[in-house]
């Protein structure tokens, strides 16, 4: 099935399991000994790979590549990350309708994914770093003929893998992945690279958690300069010599024997990896900031966790004790947020709930939420904001995304209420609520849940085997891969 992100209702995220069951049955049910993934968007990188880890085959993964710079009045413009802009200004009264859709026509002018370090580019950055593509993956636009030559020689490659039984499981060890989270830290990466790849180590049987992101990315300076954590977009990264060069600086921070599919190891590809533009790529000495790596939460607010991208936040936000304005679920923040009686400061933290994997159902990018305008008409550009949903990569702002337990089933979120104070330290990696534990077994006991069990098909399949956020979001009987071995011939 196709996962068209712009497109699908309510969320493409609600579909990459099965997109997966797609990938894994196919592979098992026809007489292949290798496959190629050709992978684009958001969720086709995760859910080809998981589908195809389940099997393990010999496995090349190709992904599309980004799109061409956007160019607005002779300034750079990124698919994703200048809409909120520009949708932020255009609800500020600074920015006419005309011109928003003069920009966007100037913005998307050629096949290809979102070309700032959104989720699409920090996918395809990942299948490189994990060494389940060739060299120079990642960065290579749609457009470009090189992205040609190089599925060109995907080709002869997997036919090469096959005779070597260079199977992906050999590929995605737990160095490969601790690879794969400093890269998507020395990139600013999108936080979906956290569930996307929990649930890929999952389906190997890699032990991988969501501590490891803190741990093994923390500290890890973004050497990117590219939106939302910088200026540039995805094809200057690749006239500085791409992914590699990432690599190569940060070479003291990697496993340098994991294995790639070329049949060399991560290290080799990346070694003599020469940057051409220093002001797109920058070394360690100068970085754009001096941790991009994933923060991972902990406190009574998320008690199995939560995520924040330092490099995409405010600094003066990231210890801040706020005041609770409260949404009840989507429908509730969009009936409210531009009401100019809604009692809010920037002072005040926004709380978002209802937007899980079971609450909206699906896990919907909706945790970017936009500022009230009463906010933006005075020059307010962030708050701090918390829910159980994800956000967009190409998204920016002090935004508490994967709050696990979700609201749905019975976690701490669901208990806030207007007034309480939360306070979020991202140095010291908390997140509480200034509640005490008597109030919130009160409110407990007169908690009732409000999602109801869908009735039949995929969403009753979906509702009753999803893992949580902290677990990859996968379904509960798809972890763990069971190879391409069919259980009998046809006749």
């Amino acid at each position: 099935m196709s996962l068209g992100e712009t497109l699908m209702r309510p969320t493409t995220m609600l579909y990459r399991n099965l997109a997966s069951m797609d990938v894994e049955e196919s592979i098992r049910a026809n007489p292949l000994d290798g496959v190629v993934l050709l992978v684009g968007c958001d969720k086709t990188t995760p859910s080809l790979m998981m589908g195809a880890a389940s099997c393990d085959l010999p496995t090349i993964t190709i992904s599309g590549g980004p799109m061409l710079n956007g160019n607005y009045r002779g300034q750079p413009i990124g698919s994703g990350t200048s809409v909120w802009e520009f949708s932020e200004e255009c609800r500020a009264g600074r920015m006419s309708i005309e011109s928003f859709m003069d920009a966007e026509a100037c913005m998307s002018r050629s096949a290809g994914h979102c070309m700032v370090m959104g989720t699409a580019s920090t996918m395809a950055c990942m299948v490189e770093s994990l060494g389940a593509g060739m060299p120079g993956n990642a960065a290579i636009p749609a457009v470009d003929a090189r992205r040609h030559a190089l599925a060109h020689h995907a080709g002869l490659r997997i036919v090469e893998m096959v005779h070597e039984d260079l199977r992906l499981s050999r590929i995605l060890t737990r160095g490969a992945f601790e690879n794969a989270i400093v890269t998507n830290a020395a990139i600013g990466g999108s936080t979906n690279a956290v569930v996307h790849l929990l649930a890929l180590a999952g389906r190997v049987g890699v032990p991988l958690d969501l501590d490891d992101w803190d741990r093994i990315g923390r500290d890890v300076p973004c050497l990117l300069d590219l939106m939302p954590s910088g200026k540039h977009l995805m094809e200057d990264f690749f006239y500085a010599g791409g992914l590699p060069t990432i690599i190569k600086e940060i070479g003291d921070r990697i496993d340098r024997e994991a294995l790639t599919v070329n049949g060399k190891t991560l290290w080799e590809n990346c070694a003599d990896a020469e940057c051409f533009n220093e002001g797109v790529v920058r070394p360690l000495a100068d970085p754009v900031a001096s941790n991009g790596g994933i923060a991972v939460l902990r406190g009574n607010l998320c008690e199995s966790g939560a995520v924040l991208k330092p490099s995409a936040a405010t600094p003066e936000l990231m210890q801040h004790r706020g005041r609770a304005v409260v949404f009840e679920d989507i429908d509730d923040y969009k009936a409210r947020i531009d009401d100019p009686d809604l009692d809010i400061t920037e002072a005040d933290v926004m709380v978002l709930k209802g937007c899980g994997p079971k609450g909206y159902p699906g896990f919907p990018e909706v945790g970017n939420m936009a500022l009230p305008k009463k906010l933006l008409e005075r020059g307010v550009t962030d708050v701090v904001r918390i829910s159980d949903a994800r956000m967009s990569g190409t998204a920016y702002g002090t935004v508490v995304l994967h709050v696990a337990p979700e609201s749905a089933v019975g976690g701490n979120l669901a208990l806030v209420q207007n007034g309480d104070w939360i306070e979020l330290d991202v140095p010291a990696r908390t997140l509480h609520l200034d509640v005490t534990d008597e109030e919130l077994a009160r409110r407990r006991a007169a908690w009732q849940p409000t999602t109801e069990l869908p009735p039949r098909g995929y969403l009753r399949m979906f509702h009753e085997h999803v893992l949580q956020a902290d677990e990859g979001m996968d379904f509960d009987f798809l972890v763990g891969g069971s190879g391409a071995e069919i259980p009998r011939e046809s006749h």
